[in-house]
């Protein structure tokens, strides 16, 4: 089979639908807005300018919310040659390369496009892993540059971080019960956190649906790219069992970036499946041993 990441129809597929899909809550949410009294230039000016502000430095606050700082060729030469190696291989710009001094072993990859792309990688994961398995991390995450999946994550994951965030201060400061007609009241809170939650509820099964689906995608790009579905298979194993033998209370403290990272910080239990950004890894391995028997 010919080496190179393709396009994945499927994901491309989910993630018009995802959009579509959100774009209709949003738009919910922005009516219901608009009927507890909010003003509709109001509304526009404050949804555009921190979409705005989202898809363009989106990437700066997750590679400073993680800690990670760019490197240089000098700093990382052997990382530098890999990640322009297999970015050369996947027809992609050669992205930013950035290091997270930290021993949870992970990676991810963020920026709004393929020109604005980082890659970044722990210093856990560079310890842990071997070469071939190093380089098989890395194709993942230049997979999901190539399909463009980290930019719609972003601004999927916008509106539902608004309406937790409105969810949350509700129970916090305490949801005013009494009636009141005027708009702005009362009844005009409850009306908007009664919709915060549903935005939240539907964004949050979307976003993760899309998010397993696209880390299997990956997962296939990255397998191609190397033509070593075992390789990305061994590191997923070796991450996972790290990841196992790290205090809980450190993995919380990244666990909001689970749909960017390769291996989520904080797994689930089988039964929690749906409600993770990253299938099991019994499954990421099954389908990796599927890969490896197409490309024999």
């Amino acid at each position: 089979m010919q080496k190179g990441i393709k396009a994945d129809f499927g994901l491309s597929a989910r993630m018009f639908l995802t959009m579509f899909l959100l774009a209709a809550v949003y738009l919910f949410f922005v009516v219901v807005l608009m009927q507890a009294g909010a003003g509709t230039t109001t509304i526009i000016f404050f949804v555009g300018l921190m979409l705005a502000a989202q898809y363009y430095f989106s990437d700066k606050l997750i590679l400073w919310s993680m800690g990670a700082k760019e490197v240089s060729r000098g700093e990382a030469p052997e990382l530098h040659a890999m990640v322009e190696r297999l970015a050369a291989m996947a027809d992609l710009p050669k992205p930013r390369i950035a290091v997270v001094h930290t021993p949870v072993p992970n990676a991810f990859a963020t920026g709004r496009n393929p020109q604005n792309a980082v890659v970044a990688v722990t210093t856990g994961i560079m310890q842990q892993l071997d070469p071939p398995e190093l380089e098989a991390v890395l194709a993942h995450e230049l997979s999901h540059i190539k399909h463009r999946d980290v930019a719609v994550i972003t601004i999927a994951s916008f509106f539902a971080t608004v309406a937790s965030f409105i969810v949350r201060q509700a129970f916090y400061w305490g949801i005013p019960m009494g009636r009141d007609d005027d708009r702005g009241g009362p009844n005009a809170f409850m009306l908007v956190y009664l919709a915060s939650l549903l935005v939240w509820v539907i964004s949050f099964f979307l976003i993760r649906a899309l998010s397993r689906y696209r880390e299997y995608a990956a997962d296939r790009g990255a397998a191609i790219l190397t033509g070593a579905p075992s390789q990305l298979a061994s590191a997923l194993i070796k991450i996972s069992g790290v990841m196992n033998r790290i205090p809980t209370r450190d993995l919380r403290e990244a666990e909001a970036f689970n749909a960017f990272f390769i291996i989520p910080a904080v797994s689930r239990g089988s039964l929690m499946e749906l409600l993770s950004t990253h299938p099991s890894l019994e499954n990421r391995l099954a389908y990796l041993r599927r890969l490896e028997q197409e490309l024999k």
